[in-house]
């Protein structure tokens, strides 16, 4: 039973998620820089998770930290769960969307806004709605 409110079997994730989608959200990997769609993307609205369509970060919050990454400096209150990170030999912050569990990337104490903040997030585990 997962703790998630939101929770499919790994053969529906497998179903509804493309490889690559499925591949971050849900085993915790990490798209090449520079190739996601929302790297350089600068519409006005709300990014939300890909797993389950949570609401996670908002366009104002979006800023262009030439990481290779969507970056924002906040996520909307109460969206994202931080887990502190051991692999690769380094210590991290992941970050996963509270509603279903799904990995979305890491938080970094180097944004360049006054919250001191960058969630490095995969534009594969979000999506996009236009306001």
């Amino acid at each position: 039973m997962s703790k998630y409110p939101f929770h499919k079997t790994e053969e529906e994730w497998k179903k509804e998620l493309t490889e690559e989608q499925y591949r971050i959200l849900r085993e915790k990997g990490t798209e090449r820089p520079f190739t996601g769609t929302y790297n350089i993307h600068s519409e006005d609205g709300t990014y939300k998770c890909m797993g389950c369509s949570t609401p996670l970060f908002t366009s104002t919050s979006k800023f262009d930290s030439g990481c290779g990454w969507p970056s924002f400096d906040e996520s909307i209150e109460g969206t994202v769960e931080y887990i502190k990170d051991t692999s690769h030999g380094m210590i991290r912050t992941e970050i996963l969307c509270v509603n279903c569990g799904s990995h979305l990337g890491h938080i970094f104490n180097d944004g360049p806004t006054e919250t001191g903040q960058r969630y490095c997030v995969n534009s594969a585990s979000i999506d996009f709605n236009k306001t």
